[in-house]
């Protein structure tokens, strides 16, 4: 644990390379790239530049947009690379819907229906894996990753041992698209129709000029409650930060 505690800090400042170099060689198959949006992709070719075979895998819901599963097959082909798909939870997910329709999300919160697509099938996922690497940024969403590190254990996943890696936590936004521009990295279509952060289709929506990119996901919740479980550590984090600022 003090490797990683240590890792974090002697590297809060690093490049993303410099952190994806570590994080590969220190885990060699053991640690893998969760791949679903253009900081993703970003990271696939800073790795694959880095090491010729990198691990990558993937989430489908089933409600994703119809672009994002053409995105998901233009990636693996543009890097030759075999890309795992975990499905959602199939008898959790019939359970829900049976008991409260396709969109019991607008009613009663997205939670339920994110455990069921999401963070079961992240959760199989990992339980193979020593080590994540994730594209979350510290100004995707002010409230919740304002300060996440670039590595970490993940509690919320794991036996207490997982090792997280965000090596893009301190890029921005223009920093994510100039990358993508001059490396020509291929990125979801869905991008030039006004969307910025893309999850599934119902729970997405473009944003308008001047609006942050998160406000076109869960639009009817509170920007604090705008994580869908497979980061929820950061929700914890915010909310211990806020709770010690009082007592």
């Amino acid at each position: 644990m003090k490797e990683i505690e240590q890792f974090a800090e002697d590297y809060k400042d690093s490049s993303p390379q410099e952190i994806l170099e570590y994080a590969l060689n220190r885990f060699g198959s053991g640690i893998s790239i969760a791949f679903s949006g253009a900081e993703d992709v970003v990271l696939i070719d800073m790795a694959m530049k880095i090491k010729a075979q990198v691990s990558v895998f993937s989430l489908d819901t089933g409600r994703l947009h119809p672009e994002t599963y053409k995105f998901f097959d233009l990636v693996r082909e543009h890097y030759n690379i075999p890309l795992e798909i975990f499905f959602a939870n199939r008898e959790k997910t019939e359970e829900l819907v049976l008991k409260k329709g396709m969109f019991s999300f607008y009613k009663d919160g997205h939670q339920e229906c994110c455990g069921a697509r999401k963070v079961d099938p992240l959760r199989r996922s990992l339980s193979k894996r020593a080590a994540w690497i994730t594209g979350q940024r510290k100004d995707q969403s002010p409230n919740t990753r304002a300060e996440i590190p670039v590595a970490e254990f993940d509690l919320a996943f794991g036996d207490g041992r997982l090792v997280k890696f965000n090596p893009l936590a301190n890029w921005t936004s223009k920093q994510v698209w100039d990358y993508i521009r001059e490396n020509d990295v291929p990125y979801n279509e869905l991008h030039e129709k006004g969307y910025v952060s893309i999850g599934c289709e119902p729970c997405t929506r473009p944003v308008l000029p001047g609006q942050h990119e998160r406000e076109g996901r869960w639009w009817w919740e509170e920007a604090t409650k705008k994580e869908c479980g497979l980061h929820s550590g950061n929700v914890r984090s915010q909310s211990q930060k806020s709770k010690s600022r009082f007592q």
